[in-house]
């Protein structure tokens, strides 16, 4: 490196240069798209960003949903994206999607412009307290230093890039805040066609960066490895111990998992239950030890007190069902053991008597190895697997053979009938509320890989739309967003995303007029304040707002129709609102209903 020069370039255009250099070593550390919010203190960064080649600019009117359509896509993509916005109360709009990327370890780089240090707290306009905005919702915040076009300023603040990059995706994953504050001018003057730097500066380290576009620092992280030899061979000793056995796999989203996790589940002869998110339900991969109707029949007290089990190995996050949780509780002191990726605590429950961190697939090869040779063939067709099993195909027959019988609009019916028009490697995003809780009930998935994804971190109802449709920017691949109508009220001006960038997606709008899922709890015994209080009908129509963002709105009036529209709908491309028009009441009724049906069923199998 040559020798530092401490001089500051004499022209109005310093700012660009520092920024220039910020936004150079982004794409160098991995960072290749930013979502922008339109504003003025902004101006230097987003007119960087868009100059820069190897950088994607996504525009969005709206703060809220540009964080959301960012989460979306860097949970989509796996890598890094940027979120770029102006001073004041802009801001402070990304927190709700902030909150759910650090609470499901996305990788959000977000970058926050400010007044400069003389122009706060003295009631300048549009200035807020931007210092630690979020809290302990970012892993790292740093308040950037004011620009400079010397090299120690230009080797700082492609350091800073570096490192922020490398923390959004360093494990646990999650988002990180710079804050960048600007004097004016904002705009690039002098406009000419001078070069920012004098020739003798343009030629050093700091202004072009190292060789080859490698970072300026390179940020590895360590692999996480399985843990010591030690508590591998204790695991396997409990495991030779405990014929009576669980997996669980919950919500996460890592493909070479899948295979690793179903020799071990062979070796063992334990069952899989499988969260819809843990990307196991789908595939063409052995899905002989995958459960997924256990929502319906763990609700079963029968079921519970005849398979009561002696080890619980978990991965991934909690699982969605409430009724795994009870079974948790229920057999409160059996040993269970849960494998976490993120370095965290990722363990809810408080009744797990070990958690390690490491590397599922890592965990995964290592404990298969030291089972290897030690468990038997007759494991794996054990009568507790086997019992497992016979219990999960009795009730999926059981609640599919209800819900054809059913004479009106069922919500669960719309996660049957995607299961079976969904093509081979579709996407599927779903709301929270009772559509997640569907999805975990009655897509059971089958031979075609469907990816499927959803904001389970703070499991808010905010910022759905925005995030299924950065989840669906990047690839052809046909994307499908199933979503209750107060969270897609709540988000409806995500939608300009889809015509701005013209994005497909077909949107499954489930509408049963208010908050469907207070029907099921304990409120809905209050029935003098039910509706105004959790009820909450709108009365909405949404085929005009629907029209206005350019989407096509087509109402299903049976389950033909349905199908007819969703097909219509992912094959033509851009935006498509398929609206299931259900009744409160009875869609309770119609999942008690099932309830009985597999508890009589389960009862009589019992019997035989």
């Amino acid at each position: 490196m040559s020798n530092v020069n401490t001089q500051v370039v004499p022209a109005k255009n310093s700012t660009y240069v520092y920024v220039n250099a910020f936004v150079d070593e982004l794409q160098r550390a991995g960072l290749y798209n930013v979502v922008i919010c339109p504003g003025s203190r902004s101006t230097p960064l987003a007119i960087a960003i868009a100059s820069h080649p190897a950088l994607k600019a996504w525009m969005h009117i709206d703060e809220r949903s540009a964080a959301f359509f960012a989460l979306g896509m860097a949970k989509g993509l796996k890598q890094p994206v940027a979120l770029l916005c102006t001073s004041g109360t802009a801001a402070a709009n990304f927190l709700p999607a902030i909150v759910e990327a650090r609470l499901t370890h996305i990788p959000l780089l977000i970058l926050t412009t400010d007044r400069p240090p003389e122009l706060r707290d003295c009631g300048a306009p549009q200035a807020i307290d931007q210092n630690r905005l979020y809290g302990a919702h970012v892993k790292w915040f740093t308040d950037v230093g004011l620009p400079e076009a010397t090299n120690a300023a230009l080797r700082y603040i492609r350091t800073i890039a570096d490192r922020a990059t490398a923390l959004t995706q360093a494990q646990p994953g999650g988002p990180v805040h710079l804050n960048f504050p600007f004097r004016e001018p904002l705009t690039p003057e002098p406009r000419s066609d001078q070069p920012l730097l004098p020739l003798e500066l343009r030629d050093q380290l700091a202004w072009m960066g190292r060789p080859d576009n490698v970072p300026y620092i390179e940020v590895q992280d360590a692999a996480l490895a399985s843990g010591p030899a030690p508590v591998i061979a204790h695991l396997a000793r409990q495991i030779r111990a405990s014929e009576c056995g669980l997996i669980i796999a919950g919500p996460y989203d890592k493909p070479e998992l899948t295979a690793p996790l179903l020799r071990l589940a062979q070796q063992t002869g334990y069952p899989i239950l499988a969260d819809p998110l843990s990307q196991l339900r789908s595939g063409s991969h052995d899905r002989n030890h995958i459960l997924v109707s256990y929502d319906a029949f763990l609700r079963i007290p029968a079921f519970l007190e005849q398979h009561k089990p002696a080890f619980i190995l978990r991965f991934g996050a909690m699982p969605t069902a409430k009724p795994f949780l009870l079974y948790l509780k229920h057999y409160e002191d059996c040993p269970q053991v849960v494998i976490d990726a993120h370095g965290g605590w990722d363990e809810p429950t408080q009744l797990a008597s070990g958690l390690i961190h490491a590397d599922p697939v890592a965990f995964c090869e290592d404990l298969s190895s030291t089972l290897a040779q030690s468990v038997s063939e007759d494991r794996r067709s054990s009568a507790w697997l086997q019992s497992w099993q016979q219990v999960d195909r009795v009730t999926r027959s059981t609640l599919q053979s209800g819900i054809r019988d059913f004479r009106v609009p069922f919500e669960g019916r719309v996660f049957t009938e995607l299961a079976q028009l969904l093509p081979d490697d579709a996407r599927l995003f779903v709301g929270n509320s009772m559509p997640v809780r569907d999805l975990d009930t009655f897509f059971w998935g089958g031979e075609r890989a469907v990816r499927i994804a959803g904001n389970r971190g703070a499991n808010g109802i905010d910022g759905i739309v925005s995030s299924a449709l950065g989840f669906a920017a990047q690839g052809a691949a046909p994307t499908v967003l199933v979503i209750g109508d107060l969270s897609f009220l709540h988000d409806l001006n995500g939608l300009l995303a889809a015509r701005l960038h013209q994005l497909n997606l077909v949107i499954v709008l489930i509408n049963n007029d208010g908050g469907g899922i207070f029907s099921f709890l304990p409120q809905a015994a209050y029935p003098e304040h039910f509706e105004q209080l959790f009820g909450t009908p709108t009365g909405l129509d949404f085929s005009p707002a629907i029209s206005m963002y350019g989407g096509h709105y087509q109402r299903a009036e049976d389950w033909e129709s349905f199908r007819t529209a969703l097909q219509q709908g992912m094959s033509a491309g851009g935006l498509h609102v398929v609206e299931v028009v259900t009744e409160r009441v009875s869609n309770v009724t119609m999942h008690r209903q099932l309830w009985q049906m597999v508890e009589r069923a389960l009862l009589k199998q019992g019997e035989e």
